[in-house]
C-alpha cells in the first residue's frame, strides 16, 4: 500500500489549495485570522488547532523550508536530500535515513527549491536548471530542476552548526583518537602549514573549523571560501565568499580573487575553505613569502594522492610540473586526512608528512594512523616529531600525542 503524503504538521494537502488561492488573489499574509476567514469562505469549519497546523504550514511553505523546516531545525541533523516528492532523506551522523516526511507533488518540491534559490539570490529555472549557494542562515543549498535531474527536482541542504565543534568533542565523538588532541595543538602551536583532505561529509570542514578555534586570540584569520560554511570559536575572523556573475555576467568574485585579496588584509592565518580551481597557485605562492600556519581542505580518496590532486589543479591554472612541487614542498608540512566509515563515523585515518623524492616530486609519507586507543607510529613519525618541536609545553610522546 502506497504511504500517503503528509507535509509535516498531519495537515492534508488538499485542504490548503483552496486557501492558497485565497491568500494568492487577495495578497494576504497567512495568519490564522486570514486562515481561517479563507477556510469559512470555502464552508469549512475547523477548529482552533486545525486552523493553527494550516496557518503554519503555509507560513513554512511561504517563507520557510516546507516540509523540510522540522527537519533542519533537528540539531542533529547535518543533511536533508530530496531525491523524488516521496523521498527525503536525512544524515544525522550515521548514514542516510528515509523519513516520513513527503511533498504532495513534484510541483511542490520545484517550488520550494527555487523559493530557497532566490532568497539565496540565485536564479533557478529552466535556463538555468542548478543552483549552488548559501542560505541567510548558513545553510548550504544545491538544487537541480528536470531535465538535467532525470525524473524530478533533487535538492540537497548542508546544515551549518551556528557554533563549531570543538576539539575536545570531536574526540569525545570519535574523530580524534584518544590523546590525539595534544598533536593536533602541537600542529597549531608549530604554525605548520597543513592540509586537511577526504571525500565528500568525511568532516574536513568540521574539523578545520575545530583547528583554526584553537588558534591564538592575539592572532588573525582570513578566511576565503566558495560557501562560507567555516566557523570558527575565534575572536578575529575576516570571511570572504564567492559570488557568481549576475544575469548580465557581470560581477564574478572567484575563490582565486578572494585569495588574492585575502594577503593585502594582513592575515596571521590564511585559510582557503576548499581548494579546487587556479586558487592553487596563489594559496601555495603565499605560504611561500611568510604566510606561517596556514590551511585548506582538498577532496582526496588518500593522503597519499594529495600531491596527484594539488598537481592536476596546478597543471589546470598553468604552473607546471616541477615548479608546482617546489612550491608544494616549501609550502605545505603536513596532511591530516578524514574518512567516514560504513556506521558513518568520520575520523582522522592519517597524518602524513610531506618530502621529496630523489626525482625532486613531493610525495607525502604516513606519520600516525588511527588507532582505537591512540594514534599509531608509522615511518614518518620521527619526521612530524621534527616539525612540532617548537611548540610549548609538554611534547607528545611517540604515537600517541600524550
Amino acid at each position: 500500500m502506497t504511504k500517503p503524503a503528509t507535509t509535516g504538521t498531519g495537515t492534508p494537502p488538499g485542504l490548503l489549495d483552496g486557501v492558497r488561492r485565497w491568500l494568492a488573489e487577495s495578497g494576504a499574509e497567512p495568519t490564522p485570522a486570514r486562515v481561517a476567514q479563507a477556510l469559512r469562505d470555502q464552508g469549512r469549519v475547523l477548529g482552533d488547532a486545525e486552523v493553527l497546523g494550516a496557518a503554519e504550514q503555509l507560513r513554512s511553505e511561504l517563507v520557510g523550508s516546507g516540509p523540510l523546516e522540522r527537519l533542519l531545525a533537528d540539531g542533529s541533523v547535518t543533511d536533508v536530500l530530496v531525491s523524488a516528492p516521496d523521498r527525503v532523506w536525512v544524515d544525522r551522523g550515521g548514514g542516510l535515513e528515509l523519513t516520513d516526511i513527503a511533498f504532495p507533488d513534484e510541483t511542490a518540491v520545484r517550488r520550494l527549491a527555487q523559493r530557497l534559490a532566490a532568497v539565496a539570490g540565485r536564479r533557478l529555472d529552466d535556463a538555468r536548471p542548478w543552483a549552488d549557494a548559501r542560505l541567510p542562515d548558513g545553510t548550504r543549498l544545491h538544487a537541480v530542476l528536470p531535465p538535467v535531474a532525470v525524473g524530478g527536482t533533487c535538492l540537497s541542504l548542508r546544515v551549518v552548526r551556528p557554533r563549531a565543534f570543538t576539539l575536545d568533542e570531536l574526540t569525545a565523538a570519535g574523530t580524534v583518537p584518544p590523546g590525539g588532541d595534544r598533536v593536533l595543538r602541537a600542529l597549531l602551536d608549530a604554525r605548520l602549514s597543513f592540509l586537511v583532505s577526504g571525500g565528500t561529509g568525511s568532516g574536513k570542514t568540521t574539523l578545520l573549523s575545530a583547528l583554526l578555534g584553537l588558534v591564538g586570540p592575539d592572532e588573525r584569520i582570513v578566511l576565503a571560501e566558495d560557501s562560507a560554511e567555516l566557523r570558527p570559536e575565534h575572536p578575529h575572523v575576516v570571511r570572504l565568499e564567492t559570488r557568481p556573475a549576475n544575469q548580465e555576467g557581470a560581477g564574478l568574485v572567484t575563490l582565486e580573487d578572494l585569495v588574492r585579496q585575502a594577503l593585502r588584509m594582513r592575515p596571521d592565518r590564511l585559510v582557503v575553505g576548499e581548494v579546487r580551481g587556479p586558487e592553487v597557485v596563489h594559496l601555495l605562492a603565499a605560504l611561500n613569502t611568510g604566510h606561517e600556519g596556514g590551511s585548506c581542505t582538498v577532496h582526496a580518496n588518500a593522503a597519499a594522492d594529495v600531491p596527484a590532486r594539488l598537481e592536476a589543479l596546478g597543471t589546470a591554472a598553468g604552473l607546471d610540473r616541477l615548479a608546482l612541487h617546489s612550491q608544494l614542498a616549501a609550502a605545505l608540512s603536513v596532511v591530516l586526512h578524514l574518512v567516514r566509515d560504513r556506521s558513518g563515523r568520520r575520523r582522522i585515518a592519517e597524518v602524513h608528512v610531506l618530502e621529496r623524492d630523489p626525482s625532486g616530486l613531493v610525495r607525502t609519507v604516513p606519520a600516525l594512523r588511527w588507532g582505537p586507543e591512540a594514534f599509531l607510529p608509522e615511518q614518518g613519525w620521527q619526521r612530524l616529531r621534527q616539525l612540532l618541536r617548537g611548540t610549548n609545553g609538554e611534547r607528545p610522546r611517540e604515537g600517541t600525542g600524550r
